[in-house]
């Protein structure tokens, strides 16, 4: 089907390999692979099969709360080799919902989908020598026995040499991962991986890892390498591993987070972290040099642009010579280029003046960042304050709220967002709050919610608007609560909370039972909806479940037709639990859209919204 100078149009994948000219692409769930693009393409897999057999491409759930990513297939650094993950969704439950579309009849979409509990895919690793596919085709990795013998995860995937791969696999329960260094075996022409290479990460507090659980950076010995994992402070912090984890050495420590890890060259690493005067909502970029006794230490940004400056990431050259440090705030964005010899700037690659002139016309609101102290815990809030703020007067107050496990809202970076307006613009103080389950100042903070999910979170946000009335400008009869997503459950569970402290809100998209959630989000911070694990919270923490406390808020749902992520059944059985105990409150709906709400939908989305809350607030239209 593929002539010689052409692709099929829907390919799904496309890759060139890293050095010469392969081409590796997936099309149908399969796999070809082209070792020049004019020659005919190789069928590497033939057993691809819509919703059923992925190769190469993940399916919706590993795509979404495991690999963030749209591949499934990794080339060893010369490009001999390909590794791919097949997974199999043919046991997996489907969402099914209508498409309306502009037809007669409505299309219906089918997407296998695990919810907590249900059936999950199962996944295999294959490696294929592309120099002789024909020859030496896919062989599996093994799956390490600790992890075989139950419900299981893949995870990541790491090239060390092209006889060399590192593959991270996790228990379905998510406190148990290993990390396994396999090597082919040449007599046998397969990849071992022995038991003396294999690495276990377990957590007894939570969960393992951060969101994800990080993945190594490797030496240039090709057996050791560094990885964050959290210290027996219950801090993420770089460690060293050289043989064992049990006799990792720690590289960095403290009452704060190493973040990521940018790059690991022959005599540095680089790596961001949120040490710099205390605020976990910074990313600084930092420089340790290996080799060197005692550990040398440098910040490279923190005094850079001061002000300007205080949330960065960063992008490496391929042979690490130059990299670029690109600034998110607080003030407004900048890229600039530096050379690593003496970590020099060389130039300013954009530093956005005329986005910076734009705004001079433009009152902005102003912005804090401080932290409140509730019964000896740290709550870190953002507000926005309109431009003439007066502290003698009273204003009313919307708290935006994300609040997922992992999570972090009160970050020093910049944008502009229909929040922006209505501080500028309406006079309302916007705040974001991070409470227990998020995310960058340690493991007592962000394990505090495990298989407990929506029950600190809302009582932090629920304590920190006490606070802020507390500090007398705030006009706590207008007081309101609004989030998607995550965030519209916390919205609605505050709303249902019967706390009495908020008058209206608003829930984009919300989850409301997590039995309807995906597996592998939500059993990694909740257990299992069974009776021997824990079923008893699943039950008792649904937006449903308080229906009967929203007959003294206003409240607002909103939800797409068409939301493959968090699923309209969601916001049907909070409808449909309100009816039934005679509540009145007011639902928008979006024909098509997605978890997003995109293009035109928005615009109508966050004019309804300002329309609800200047109502709630009793502000002239």
């Amino acid at each position: 089907f593929v002539t010689e100078s052409q692709l099929p149009h829907k390919i799904q994948y496309i890759s060139w390999s890293p050095v010469g000219h392969k081409l590796v692409y997936v099309y149908q769930n399969n796999i070809y692979l082209k070792r020049s693009p004019r020659e005919a393409p190789i069928k590497i897999t033939s057993d691809g099969k819509q919703n059923e057999i992925f190769n190469g491409i993940p399916d919706w759930v590993y795509e979404e709360e495991m690999l963030a990513t749209k591949y499934a297939l990794w080339w060893s650094p010369s490009g001999k080799y390909l590794a791919y993950v097949q997974f199999n969704d043919s046991d997996i439950p489907v969402i099914e919902y209508s498409y309306f579309g502009e037809d007669q009849y409505p299309r219906k979409i089918i997407i296998p989908y695990p919810k907590a509990g249900a059936k999950n895919p199962t996944v295999k690793v294959f490696i294929v020598d592309t120099i002789n596919p024909e020859v030496f085709g896919p062989k599996e990795v093994p799956v390490p026995a600790v992890i075989a013998s139950s419900d299981h995860y893949f995870t990541w995937l790491t090239w060390v040499t092209d006889s060399r791969i590192c593959v991270q696999w996790l228990k379905r329960i998510q406190n148990f991962s290993v990390l396994a260094i396999c090597d082919f075996q040449e007599n046998t022409n397969t990849w071992d991986c022995p038991e003396n290479q294999q690495h276990i990460e377990e957590s007894q507090t939570g969960w393992a890892g951060g969101f994800f659980v990080s993945t190594p950076y490797f030496t240039s010995d090709s057996s050791s390498y560094y990885k964050i994992f959290s210290d027996k402070n219950g801090y993420k912090h770089i460690h060293y591993i050289n043989g064992s984890v049990e006799n990792a050495i720690q590289i960095t420590s403290g009452e704060w987070e190493a973040i990521y890890i940018f790059r690991v060259t022959n005599d540095a690493i680089f790596y961001s972290s949120n040490e710099f005067e205390g605020f976990p909502g910074r990313r600084n970029i930092y420089k340790i040099s290996i080799g060197s006794k005692p550990i040398r230490k440098q910040c490279i940004t923190c005094n850079l642009r001061k002000e300007r400056c205080q949330y960065y990431t960063a992008r490496f050259s391929e042979r690490s010579k130059y990299y670029a440090l690109i600034c998110y705030g607080p003030g407004i964005p900048i890229s600039t280029l530096f050379e690593n010899h003496g970590d020099r700037e060389l130039r300013v690659l954009e530093d956005n003046w005329e986005l910076q002139s734009a705004l001079q016309q433009i009152k902005l609101p102003k912005e804090e960042i401080n932290k409140l102290e509730v019964d000896g815990i740290t709550l870190w809030y953002k507000m926005l304050l309109p431009p003439q703020f007066d502290r003698a007067k009273k204003y009313p107050l919307l708290i935006q709220v994300y609040g997922g496990p992992c999570s972090q809202n009160v970050k020093e970076t910049f944008s502009i967002s229909w929040i922006t307006y209505l501080a500028s613009k309406e006079g309302i103080i916007v705040a974001l709050v991070d409470g227990r389950g998020t995310a960058y100042q340690g493991d007592k903070i962000l394990h505090a919610v495990y298989r407990r999910l929506g029950v600190y979170e809302v009582e932090d946000q629920i304590s920190a608007v006490k606070k802020f009335i507390e500090m007398g400008f705030i006009d706590e009869k207008r007081i309101a609560i609004w989030g998607w997503s995550y965030g519209g459950y916390v919205t609605s569970l505050a709303l249902g909370s019967g706390s009495g402290v908020f008058k209206c809100g608003m829930a984009v998209a919300p989850v409301s039972s997590w039995e309807y959630y995906a597996s592998i989000y939500t059993e990694r911070f909740m257990g299992l909806p069974v009776e021997s694990d824990n079923l008893e919270h699943y039950k008792n923490s649904t937006v449903m479940a308080r229906a009967k406390n929203f007959q003294n808020v206003e409240y607002l749902l909103i939800h797409g037709t068409a939301d493959d992520n968090v699923h309209f059944q969601n916001s049907a059985q909070i409808a449909k639990a309100l009816v039934n105990a005679q509540v009145d409150f007011q639902a928008m709906w979006y024909t098509d859209q997605n978890h997003g709400i995109p293009g035109l939908s928005s615009k109508h989305l966050y004019t309804h919204m300002t329309h609800f809350l200047k109502q709630c607030f009793s502000l002239s239209e």
